[in-house]
């Protein structure tokens, strides 16, 4: 596997995981409340937010195909800069809603289902909750550094699949919170190091290149950043091996910014209003 493998891997595993996490509470809600027959609905759903995916991952290749010289490396740094702030709020998103994930879904099933026509209620439910993730998905599969991504996408979404399929097919109780504290550190990491990339892009393109400073540092002899360990430390954590002043100032800057963040209630874990008891006398 490639570097580029390695990043797609971790990327589809956890995307994947989190949208089956979604099919598999559906799906399991539905079992449990003896509607088996709109479970066809939950998977049309997910087939349907897969080809949007799909397709999004195509126009962007394709867009990217159409640029030349200074107008792609402008519109490559635009892209990663836009898949890390998509991949940071997808990160706070989890740490607020992760807990009443479940909830929410089981409540949406029961809405879709007291309002009658329950059949496109659910395929909407699902398509919706399940493409956000997809779309996303394509866009940082986009915007990783390396080559050669298809086979580390493949193999993480198909252990994603068989995660889900474990955990509500046949009963298996695993617990993902160890999983999802490794990962969100990871794609941390990764995010700073798309910005870093983005900064690096714009440079060459020319609008930050009279801001670039100078070359602070390097590791190219010891560990080069386009072969083995460093082509994986820059394709997961955003590593280069001589890196310049302005790629160190974003990169640091890109925590600096998560510290704020996570400082104030974006992150906090959201709170359910519970109904009023009254009491009689």
């Amino acid at each position: 596997m490639s570097s580029g493998d390695l990043g797609a891997l971790v990327l589809s595993l956890r995307e994947g995981i989190e949208m089956a996490l979604v099919v598999g509470i559906v799906l399991a809600y539905l079992g449990r409340i003896g509607a088996h027959g709109a479970r066809v609905w939950v998977w049309a759903g997910a087939g349907a937010a897969a080809a949007v995916s799909l397709v999004a991952l195509a126009l962007l290749n394709a867009l990217d195909a159409e640029f030349q010289g200074a107008a792609e490396q402008v519109f490559e740094g635009t892209t990663m800069v836009l898949a890390a702030i998509f991949l940071t709020w997808m990160i706070f998103w989890m740490l607020r809603n992760a807990r009443h994930l479940r909830t929410e879904l089981q409540e949406g099933v029961q809405a879709v289902l007291a309002r009658g026509g329950a059949a496109w209620g659910l395929f909407f439910l699902v398509f919706f909750a399940v493409v956000r993730e997809g779309v996303e998905l394509a866009l940082l599969l986009f915007a990783a550094p390396g080559e050669g991504k298809l086979v580390g996408s493949v193999i993480g979404l198909a252990l994603a699949m068989a995660i889900g399929l474990l955990i509500y097919a046949f009963g298996r109780r695993i617990d993902l919170r160890t999983f999802f504290r490794v990962t969100t550190v990871v794609l941390v990491l990764f995010a700073a190091g798309l910005v870093a990339h983005a900064a690096a892009e714009f440079v060459e393109a020319g609008p930050l290149a009279a801001v670039q400073g100078p070359t602070l540092w390097s590791t190219a002899a010891i560990l080069p950043d386009d072969s083995g360990l460093g082509s994986i430390l820059r394709a997961l954590l955003g590593y280069q091996d001589q890196p310049t002043l302005i790629e160190v100032v974003v990169y640091v800057g890109y925590f600096v910014v998560v510290w704020l963040l996570s400082k104030t209630n974006i992150v906090r874990p959201a709170v359910r209003a519970t109904p009023e008891v009254t009491r009689t006398a």
